[in-house]
């Protein structure tokens, strides 16, 4: 297995940081204290091919492959894990299960305003009562014939301040449990669906993260997406994508806080020398390079089975995603810590760094579910 980047996926890379470092990191401060959403970096983001990086080009996407995603959304997140995860949903959970399942009638509609900017894209599984069990969800659709009509609450959900499309899951048939659920494209125009509460979070603070409210939401019958009944194998398989995705987000959250933590230890200075000179410091930043590129081969291993066509690459995402993440919140504390009495205030990004990671734990699957996963696929 060769992990050496193409000279495309280097071009993309080299890309993605440089606008990175120009136009995401000086205001990634400013929009985690405001939770404004950044829509104006987003639409340049998207100028870019950013927002359809995996949708091939006759659908107005970049007609990349899932390393080259993966890359951009560790570049992105190496300065701002917001507008990490903002390229994250929009591509993976969004725009690719529209593809992926879609009629060609639903990709000509969606994918092209999706992968310009003009709409943005969210998905929505999570309820006030279904976190890691997706099966218990409560939301319903009834068929009435033209159109179906949709009741229920989405809780947590990235984008929806800011998106057009939503990728929506209900029960067609609760009796069926996973068997009767099904997915849905919704429009925030649709009648009977509405924006609620927006969340103030710890961390990722300005990814319009809000409720969605369905209350009798017409939605047309030609917006069933996959096909009656096919909702939870929908959801399965664009989470099994999404978390090579938030896996590389984990990689770009943690090889920020070594890259800071790095040059404040050859910096600051400490009886006499710099911190860096001392080994329990060097301890630190060698812990930390090692669990980065761990966890940046893993996400690549994830990627390319993906790229490479396998069948099923659950078990390799899901470790992906659970190392990463750990990795994640483990770095950043160090980075906390090696920055000191300053790593604990705002005025270093390390501090900003360490609340955006912790979610990486929680989102596409908490770490303890991706254990059971991991766990389910090796005992097969």
């Amino acid at each position: 297995m060769d992990f050496a980047l193409t000279q495309d996926q280097k071009m993309v890379r080299d890309m993605v940081r440089e606008f990175a470092v120009n136009e995401i990191e000086p205001i990634a401060a400013e929009i985690d204290e405001s939770r404004e959403f950044p829509k104006e970096t987003i639409k340049k983001m998207a100028g870019l091919g950013l927002m359809g990086v995996v949708i091939p080009e006759e659908y107005g996407g970049a007609g990349m492959d899932f390393t080259t995603l993966a890359i951009i959304c560790e570049e992105i997140s190496r300065v701002c894990a917001t507008h990490g995860v903002i390229t994250a949903v929009t591509n993976s959970l969004c725009a690719y299960p529209i593809y992926h399942f879609g009629t060609e009638e639903q990709r000509k509609k969606y994918l092209p305003a999706l992968t310009s900017g003009k709409s943005l894209g969210a998905i929505g599984i999570t309820e006030p009562a279904a976190g890691s069990d997706p099966a218990s969800m409560e939301t319903t659709a009834v068929d009435k014939g033209d159109h179906y009509v949709l009741n229920g609450t989405k809780q947590w959900i990235t984008n929806a301040e800011a998106a057009d499309v939503f990728v929506i899951f209900a029960y067609t048939d609760p009796e069926e449990r996973h068997k009767g659920m099904s997915a849905f494209i919704v429009e925030k125009d649709h009648e009977g669906f509405s924006i609620g509460k927006h969340e103030n979070l710890m961390g990722i603070r300005a990814t319009g993260n809000c409720e969605l409210i369905m209350d009798d939401c017409k939605v047309p019958k030609e917006n069933l997406l996959g096909g009656e009944g096919n909702g939870f194998k929908v959801v399965m398989h664009t989470l099994d994508v999404s978390r090579i995705d938030i896996g590389a987000q984990g990689v770009g959250i943690s090889q920020g806080a070594l890259d800071a933590a790095a040059k404040y230890a050859k910096e600051r200075e400490q009886f006499g020398r710099p911190i860096g000179k001392f080994e329990m410091v060097q301890d630190m930043i060698a812990q930390m390079a090692a669990q980065t590129d761990a966890a940046r081969l893993l996400v690549y291993r994830a990627a390319s089975l993906k790229d490479g066509g396998a069948e099923r690459f659950t078990r390799e995402a899901a470790i992906a995603k659970y190392f990463a993440a750990e990795t994640a919140v483990a770095v950043t504390r160090m980075a906390v810590q090696i920055h000191g009495g300053n790593g604990y205030s705002k005025e270093y990004a390390v501090e900003r760094m360490y609340r955006d990671a912790k979610i990486v734990e929680i989102y596409e699957g908490t770490s303890q579910i991706q254990k059971i996963v991991i766990a389910r696929e090796t005992l097969r």
